[in-house]
């Protein structure tokens, strides 16, 4: 493999530095989107319907400690990546080392609480009636391997910041591959149903976590951190913190949603409509790789130019990335709207939920094809170290628009509001993320360019 230099994403021609960037990190978003959609498909058909919906209350709560990790290193990485592109290489070690202090402090504290309340937040999360049991039995497992998850999550992002989107590929694709493979062995060979599903997944996060220790001890790397860069630096974790909290705030807002849709689901439908949102759930995570892996390759492109001061670089990168991210959601838009039913039967054989599940998905998926404006709006103000617009811009969808019609469309319209919020709150939140981009590139970039 040729070496890659973090000054590549300053001088490569942007369609193909994005193409080098985005690649890699959709495949890496696929292989585990793969995973947690065919975990889910071995779930459902090995041990039954309400398994799928056990993981589903589990998710949010290991999902957001998980995501202390990811939003630690976003915020960190946006960071390395001016550094590096301002050639101040010692702010960029003292980063990474503050980024690993935070990640461990952080995530273990929030393991032991979740662990000591862990009834209570089962339930708080819509896991009622005979979702009970199953989902505590899974939630125990798995939180034990949380911590290696969020220093997996933080890892990776600082492997792309490093312009590495192939190592960071390998590291999401080791624990999808270890974690379908060990769901086989454990679940359909050795038959410990919930348990080996757990034992699976928390496995995997510990493999996935050993090779980016590896990667990071290697000569592979260019941050060569030693034990004064893991004092922590109240000005970098002021920094790291403000920008991290975007992700954070995204994943909180995620797990609140999933408060609420679980127990309105089941208030309305029971455990047929909390199953067809976890469905539904699965092919979010899944159906949307190619956009969401477009958007985590345009974070360090725009991150370093922006450090550079190379303003043309950076609306070029702005403009290529939504149009190549629109075309692909709209591809997922199509097959989704033609494909909806084929595409429930294969999580399960029970009929109740593939007649009604369709009808859900096509709802949900609805406005997919602008959703792109939305997430690369959003995540340009995080890439260039502006964090109160990128967490307005990140909140807009979930938090502002998508609970509340949650909370209030189904007093009227009963289930079928909770499922017409989505595209509603798809299309409020990208024509208010369009204003406020085309905004920040007339009085900025092209103002700061002098073009």
């Amino acid at each position: 493999m040729a070496k890659i230099s973090s000054q590549d994403l300053g001088t490569q021609p942007i369609t193909k530095l994005l193409i080098k960037q985005a690649v890699p990190a959709s495949i890496g978003i696929l292989v585990m989107s793969l995973n947690i959609l065919v975990d889910t498909i071995f779930v459902g058909n090995w041990i039954g319907s309400i398994a799928i919906a056990a993981i589903n209350v589990v998710l949010p709560v290991s999902f957001f400690i998980a995501a202390l990790g990811m939003s630690i290193g976003i915020g960190g990485s946006s960071i390395i990546s001016r550094a590096l592109g301002s050639k101040n290489r010692e702010k960029a070690l003292k980063t990474f080392g503050n980024q690993i202090t935070l990640t461990i402090l952080l995530t273990i504290t929030l393991v032991v609480l979740g662990l000591c309340f862990k009834d209570s937040i089962i339930l708080s999360f819509g896991g009622k009636g005979n979702i009970f049991e199953p989902a505590r039995i899974y939630y125990t497992i798995v939180l034990y391997g949380v911590p290696f998850l969020a220093l997996c999550m933080m890892g990776n992002t600082v492997i792309r910041a490093e312009g590495k989107p192939k190592f960071a590929m390998y590291a999401m694709m080791i624990p999808s591959v270890t974690n379908l493979l060990l769901d086989y062995i454990f679940i359909n060979v050795l038959d410990y149903g919930m348990e080996g599903a757990a034992w699976a997944t928390s496995i995997s996060y510990i493999i996935c976590f050993a090779f980016i220790l590896w990667f990071f001890l290697s000569k592979n790397s260019e941050l060569k951190i030693n034990f004064s860069h893991f004092g922590l630096s109240p000005s970098l974790v002021s920094e790291i913190s403000s920008l991290g909290f975007v992700t954070l705030a995204r994943q909180a807002v995620v797990s609140i949603t999933y408060l609420f849709m679980n127990n309105i689901l089941f208030d309305l439908g029971g455990e047929v409509s909390v199953t067809s949102y976890a469905i539904v759930g699965r092919m979010l995570m899944f159906a949307m790789f190619p956009v969401l892996g477009l958007t985590q390759g345009f974070l360090p492109i725009a991150g370093f130019n922006y450090g550079a001061q190379n303003y043309t670089r950076v609306r070029e990168t702005i403009n290529i990335a939504i149009k190549y991210a629109m075309i692909m959601a709209t591809f997922v838009f199509i097959l989704l709207m033609l494909f909806p039913e084929e595409i429930t039967r294969m999580f399960t054989s029970d009929m109740e939920i593939i007649s009604k599940t369709p009808s859900d998905m096509r709802w949900v998926f609805a406005a997919t094809p602008i959703i792109a404006i939305q997430l690369i709006g959003a995540a340009y103000f995080q890439a260039i170290g502006k964090a109160t617009p990128a967490l307005i811009l990140t909140l807009l969808r979930q938090g502002l628009f998508f609970i509340p019609l949650i909370l209030i469309l189904p007093k009227f319209y009963g289930e079928l509001g909770v499922w017409v919020s989505f595209p509603i709150s798809d299309v409020l939140s990208t024509i208010v993320t369009a204003y406020f981009l085309n905004r920040e590139v007339k009085l900025n970039l092209i103002a700061k360019d002098g073009a």
